[in-house]
């Protein structure tokens, strides 16, 4: 199931380091391939909670979070292993180089790369595409405009200038952003609506073909590593809900999941000796106040919310244990533990305490009904709406522990377990009051924090908002996110994530309730090249981008 990502214990220094020099013209690596070329077939089980709509634009965030488009066929300029602390790949781009104080980026794009149709990648291609998210503001998902003045094709270069130093910036530049042919996007009225049924793409892959209930991915003949891939087929059926696609598994009808496994130990690994899972830590699963509505943009109530959510009840009852409690500055531990400013996490200490909750609503002008419902001075109850993704079992029954925890302060919600699709409309145009997510995280927490936090990921309801799904905005907090973006000091860094904590602890815009693990699952019989603790070469959820096509890229036959 698509579920949170950017994963492990990285730093952000590494990042910086890798995207400050000037990286070497070398090739990714190709592997042996095949004398006779891709053979095997592998089958994923990423219960998504919906059907296929075979729609592949790499601009959509509903593709990218069912993990359909990026990495297999849509490729990067470079890839950003998160689990490696941020080390850079050359991927389109051979290398790259910043100059003028950190504010002019240039990439050397690779030549010899084939779009899927057999038409040459070049330059162009990539300065199109980044002048295409300027003209439509809809697909720059990450706001890389924000902080771009201007880009440039250069003969077989591309240059980017910033406003200011955009450091941080070359993680959404390098590794989020696809790049689409100008041949094919060119042509398109609008691109923001465009399904792209049939993607043409750099990837290893093709989409031949694409039904409601599977995708078929091919290996791509005109793919520029050679030996590559070494699979000739990739299967990925539809399931709406979390048993069929874990029997998938169990029985290794699937190969590669990515989904919550009750009782994975007898469930799954006790079935074959081939049968593992690996769960990395990478971001927060969150309870997401609409801070339109009222009640929910007063931020005692939402302070009361938190004290009187128990986070390790909801971790073993919800999650068996397999995702830890999180806590309320939003770091992310262990993987990020060391940014965590710990004497302010303690100072308003939000463990569970449903007594304070009701003494924060009460200090706040609520009164308690006869209902046992908290009302405001106006006697507009607490009461509530949450969406969430009916498919995932998990969350479905996380949210019932949650439910529970918030009738006993005097907060009623109501569920409304929905299909992927329709809880994604829902959420990023604004449909609701509160809602049920993670975000994708990155190469350190304030990656997390700008999803959520930047004002220039949101949008007025009824419009698409790229991250910031709870339309938080704060001038204060903009100013402090745009200030880590020009320092590559770990000390400034610090002291600028230090602040977005308070943010977090003091306004509560968000509400984390456990840790999102990268859910991986994986049989060693058939394939080789599986990612491991000890070979963390990318991150192994399958609905992870652009990763996903890195292992796919490393998955061969068994021999």
């Amino acid at each position: 199931m698509r579920r949170t990502i950017r994963a492990g214990a990285v730093l952000a220094a590494g990042l910086l380091a890798a995207a400050l020099a000037a990286c070497g013209g070398s090739s990714p690596s190709s592997g042996s391939g095949s004398a006779s070329g891709p053979s095997g077939t592998l089958t994923i089980s990423n219960e998504q909670g919906t059907l296929w709509t075979c729609s592949f634009n790499p601009f959509n965030p509903s593709n990218l979070a069912q993990g359909v488009t990026f990495g297999q066929v849509y490729e990067p300029l470079a890839f950003v292993n998160t689990l490696e602390s941020g080390k850079a790949t050359p991927w389109l781009a051979t290398a790259w180089a910043w100059s003028d104080g950190n504010k002019m980026l240039t990439f050397t794009i690779r030549n010899g790369v084939k779009w899927n149709d057999g038409t040459p990648m070049t330059a162009a291609d990539v300065a199109f595409t980044f002048n295409l998210m300027k003209k439509f503001p809809t697909l720059d998902l990450n706001s890389v405009w924000s902080v771009l003045s201007n880009v440039t094709q250069q003969g077989n270069k591309v240059v980017m200038t910033f406003k200011n130093a955009a450091v941080p910036y070359f993680y959404y530049i390098a590794d989020q952003t696809p790049i689409v042919p100008q041949h094919v996007w060119s042509t398109i009225a609008n691109p923001v609506s465009y399904a792209d049924a049939n993607p043409v793409g750099t990837g290893a892959f093709t989409v031949n073909p694409c039904s409601a209930q599977n995708i078929t991915y091919v290996a791509n003949p005109h793919y520029w590593q050679p030996g590559e891939p070494k699979l000739a087929k990739v299967l990925y059926p539809a399931f709406t809900s979390n048993d069929p696609a874990n029997t998938y598994l169990a029985t290794g009808q699937a190969q590669w999941g990515s989904q919550f496994i009750p009782n994975i130990e007898s469930f799954y690994t006790s079935k074959s000796p081939d049968n593992h899972y690996w769960f990395p830590p990478i971001a927060n699963v969150t309870l997401i106040p609409n801070l339109t509505v009222p009640g929910l943009n007063n931020a005692a109530v939402r302070q009361a919310m938190a004290y009187a959510i128990d986070r390790n009840r909801v971790s073993q009852i919800g999650e068996y244990g397999y995702e830890p409690p999180a806590n309320q500055t939003g770091i992310v531990t262990p993987t990020f533990s060391s940014w965590e400013d710990t004497s302010a996490a303690s100072q308003y200490d939000y463990t569970y305490n449903p007594a304070k909750a009701k003494q924060i609503l009460t200090s706040a002008g609520f009164k308690m009904g006869s209902n046992g419902i908290f009302a405001s001075p106006s006697g507009k109850p607490l009461s509530f709406t949450v969406i969430n993704i009916g498919g995932y079992s998990d969350w479905v029954a996380s949210m019932q522990v949650i439910q529970q925890d918030l009738k006993t302060v005097g907060i009623q919600i109501t569920t409304d377990n929905l299909s992927q699709n329709d809880f994604l409309s829902r959420l990023y145009n604004g449909d609701y009051q509160l809602a049920y997510n993670n975000q994708q995280g990155g190469p350190s927490p304030y990656y997390e924090f700008r999803q959520w936090l930047y004002s220039a990921n949101s949008a007025p309801i009824g419009k698409q908002a790229a991250s910031n799904w709870e339309r938080y905005s704060n001038p204060a907090t903009d100013a402090l996110i745009n200030q880590y973006a020009t320092t590559t000091s770990k000390a400034q860094q610090q002291q600028i994530v230090d602040q977005l904590q308070q943010v977090l602890l003091k306004d509560v815009p968000f509400i984390p309730v456990t840790e999102e693990v990268a859910w991986y699952q994986y049989n060693t019989a058939k394939f080789t090249g599986w990612v491991t603790q000890s070979d963390p070469y990318a991150v192994p959820a399958a609905y992870f981008y652009p990763d996903m096509g890195q292992v796919l890229l490393h998955l061969a036959p068994a021999k």
